[in-house]
């Protein structure tokens, strides 16, 4: 990062802004083109999951390439500083992940519709009929690297 001030290190307080993020948005490549996709999301620390529909572009570009990468940012207006104005507050945004993955596993599958269900709730536990667990396409990013910018 250029500007080392602004880098955000603590991972706690990484966590903490995108649990409080609407969406994010994952990076993939269609052959040698970028593509990215505004997504809700359900976030543990180590994955992001997200749900999608059984055939699409996203899964065709992850069965092809599974590298991504994802972005979140936390609009905090418009401010003044310095000769101008400053965008926003605080954005988690240089990372890497090892790989999406499209997990079959029912318990899998159940843990990450909860964890995207949560990110948009109190916390509050839901339940899931099997019929649409077992209709329902969820994507697993593990996480390799994570940073995040304060402006």
């Amino acid at each position: 990062m250029r500007r080392s001030e602004h880098e955000i290190t603590d991972r706690a307080k990484i966590d903490a802004i995108i649990r409080g993020c609407q969406v994010c948005r994952l990076g993939l490549a269609d052959g040698g083109e970028p593509y990215v996709v505004p997504l809700c999301f359900g976030y543990d620390g180590s994955a992001l999951y997200f749900h999608c529909a059984a055939a699409g572009r996203k899964l065709d570009m992850l069965r092809t390439n599974s590298r991504v990468c994802f972005e979140f940012d936390v609009v905090g207006g418009i401010r003044p500083g310095g000769p101008g104005v400053r965008l926003g507050h605080c954005l988690p945004k240089r990372h890497r992940s090892r790989q999406g993955a499209v997990p079959e596993w029912p318990t899998e599958k159940r843990r990450g519709l909860q964890l995207i269900m949560a990110q948009y709730s109190d916390g509050q536990e839901f339940s899931f009929p099997d019929e649409a667990v077992n209709r329902t396409t969820l994507i697993k990013v593990a996480i390799e690297s994570i940073a995040g910018k304060e402006a």
